[in-house]
């Protein structure tokens, strides 16, 4: 069976409303990256150095990220040798099962929840990336679930953030733990972690500061924050999660390169995916840290935050190309 059949059989198996969702969410970027490498393969046919400088320009156009663009190009070139292809239409089935391999990695991207008890899970990240919009939508997915949420107002420091995150609390049915803007973020945490236990809480959500107001390094605070929830929960927090804008591209990338190495994070949240033409940033992410994306956003609506799914992703992006091979294949 091909590698497009397998992936619209899995695909097949899956709810028809998430597969909606991703295919609405990506909407952007399937234009402006997979229509463009599906109108350069119709138009060139063959195979030489300018298909090759067309098809890095569109793949880095789409932020999918110049080193990741230039190993994907070497790993094409090889395939092409390899299997003396010359037709450019008998490349695109190899560069999408080469995204796909990209995208899934070996990490799990299921977010992980305590064995038993309370599950702590740390947001991180800049301000303006969509950090508690996610924790929100996050509440309201676990509640739906069945579970009991609470939240934590540890970005003290951004004027608004305690309110911006009572706001969604209200919205979705959640009480949040605070004190007053200016208090310290760990005191918070350790408030919050107490008032969970004794609610018998299943999940704790925390927000953190995006940056200080003083000179306080950031990174300290977060460390500060990590070894209070420690002492509380030993074997928390079971996800540190940053939380990134996928319309800033790269420099998305950078943010995910400077918090991953200094602040423990397990997995990153892309938000605002629908909003941009360059969701290859997720490509790019994937394939150059050794993180996985756990969480994407991919619209405005409460059910919009999804759990990652690379073929998902994938089927999002190439949908059209599937039923066209699958016409073209013999049964």
């Amino acid at each position: 069976m091909s590698f497009f059949k397998r992936l619209k059989e899995s695909i097949s198996q899956k709810t028809e409303a998430v597969t909606n969702i991703f295919k609405e969410g990506l909407a952007k970027t399937r234009t402006a990256f997979v229509e463009k490498v599906e109108e350069l393969i119709t138009r060139r046919k063959k195979i030489d150095e300018e298909f090759y400088e067309e098809l890095e320009e569109i793949l880095i156009g789409a932020d999918v990220g110049v080193n990741t663009v230039m190993k994907l190009i070497d790993e094409l070139r090889a395939e092409v040798k390899k299997r003396k292809i010359e037709s450019a239409a008998e490349l695109q089935p190899i560069l999408s099962e080469k995204l796909v391999e990209l995208l899934k990695g070996d990490a799990k991207t299921g977010l992980r929840m305590a064995d038993s008890g309370m599950t702590v899970i740390l947001f991180v990240g800049v301000n303006g990336v969509g950090k508690t919009t996610t924790i929100g939508k996050l509440a309201h997915k676990f509640k739906s679930e069945g579970k009991s949420v609470l939240l934590a107002a540890g970005d003290t420091f951004r004027a608004g953030a305690i309110e911006q995150l009572e706001v969604w609390g209200k919205r979705v049915g959640v009480d949040v733990i605070k004190q007053e803007s200016g208090a310290d973020p760990a005191a918070v945490m350790f408030d919050a972690i107490h008032a969970a236990k004794q609610r018998n809480v299943d999940v704790l959500l925390c927000d953190t500061a995006g940056r200080l107001q003083n000179k306080n390094n950031l990174m300290d605070e977060l460390n500060k924050i990590f070894r209070v929830i420690q002492r509380e929960v030993p074997t928390a927090p079971h996800e540190v999660l940053l939380v990134l804008d996928a319309t800033t591209g790269q420099n998305a990338l950078s943010q995910a390169k400077l918090f991953g190495e200094k602040s423990g994070v397990t997995g990153l949240v892309l938000t605002k995916l629908d909003g941009t033409a360059k969701g290859g940033i997720v490509i790019a992410i994937r394939s150059e840290l050794d993180l996985p994306v756990k969480l994407v956003g991919l619209g405005e609506k409460m059910d919009d935050l999804q759990e990652f799914d690379s073929e998902q992703f994938i089927h999002a992006l190439f949908g059209g190309l599937l039923q066209s091979v699958e016409e073209e294949e013999p049964s």
